[in-house]
C-alpha cells in the first residue's frame, strides 16, 4: 500500500474508499488500516464513507488523520449535526449523493459542508461507466453555490477518465477522483498531469 501510495503523489489527496457490506454491497477496511495509510502516505486523506450510521463512525475518521470526511447524506438523519462534528475536530466535512438523490436534499443547507460528491456511477465498486445523466445535479448545485459565494468544493467520483473530466468540469465539479484511470496507467503521475490539464481547460 504504501509503494502504491508513492506513485501518486503528486495527487492532491489520496481518496480512501471505506465500505460496510451494508450501504453497499462491498466490504473494504476500516479504521485501523485507514490510520495507517494516514502515517504512511505522502499526500493528505480524502476519505469517503459508505457505510451506515455515520453518526457514530465518521468522527473516528477525523481523528485517525483524514484530512477529509465523506459520509453518505442517505445514511443519515441529520446531516449537519454530522458535518458540524467533523469540522469541529479539524477535518474537511463532506458529503455525498448517490446517482439517485435529489440535489435538493442539499440546497438549503450546502453552507454546512466543505465539499460535496456528486457519484457519477452507483457507489460499492470500481471500474463502473460514467452516468452522464447525474450532471444536471452537479449544475444544479454550482448554480446554487455561486450564488451564495460558497467555496463548497465540488466532487465527482465514478468513470472520471480522460474522456469524461471535461464533462463533469464543465457542469461544475473541480474536485475530481479517478482511480482506474491513474492506477491503470503505466505512469500514475503523467495520468493525474494529463486530467488535470483538461479539467482546466473544461473550466
Amino acid at each position: 500500500m504504501e509503494r502504491e501510495l508513492g506513485r501518486i503523489s503528486s495527487a492532491d489527496f489520496v481518496h480512501v474508499d471505506v465500505m460496510d457490506n451494508h450501504f453497499v454491497p462491498n466490504l473494504t477496511f476500516g479504521l485501523q488500516m485507514v490510520e495507517r495509510i494516514a502515517q504512511t502516505s505522502p499526500v493528505p486523506l480524502d476519505v469517503h464513507l459508505m457505510i451506515d450510521n455515520p453518526e457514530k463512525c465518521a468522527p473516528g475518521y477525523a481523528e485517525a488523520g483524514a484530512a477529509s470526511v465523506t459520509f453518505h447524506v442517505e445514511a443519515t438523519d441529520d446531516p449537519v449535526s454530522v458535518a458540524r462534528r467533523l469540522r469541529a475536530m479539524g477535518a474537511r466535512a463532506g458529503v455525498a449523493l448517490k446517482p439517485g438523490t435529489d440535489a435538493a436534499t442539499l440546497l438549503e443547507i450546502i453552507d454546512e459542508f466543505d465539499q460535496i460528491l456528486v457519484m457519477t456511477v452507483e457507489p460499492g465498486f470500481g471500474g463502473q461507466s460514467f452516468m452522464p445523466e447525474t450532471m444536471p445535479k452537479l449544475r444544479q448545485l454550482a448554480a446554487e453555490a455561486k450564488r451564495r459565494g460558497s467555496a463548497v468544493w465540488l466532487q465527482v467520483d465514478g468513470g472520471i477518465s480522460e474522456s469524461t473530466i471535461g464533462q463533469a468540469a464543465a457542469a461544475g465539479a473541480d474536485t475530481f477522483v479517478a482511480g482506474s484511470a491513474v492506477f491503470g496507467s503505466a505512469d500514475p503521475d503523467a495520468a493525474i498531469a494529463g486530467l488535470r490539464t483538461l479539467a482546466a481547460h473544461a473550466h
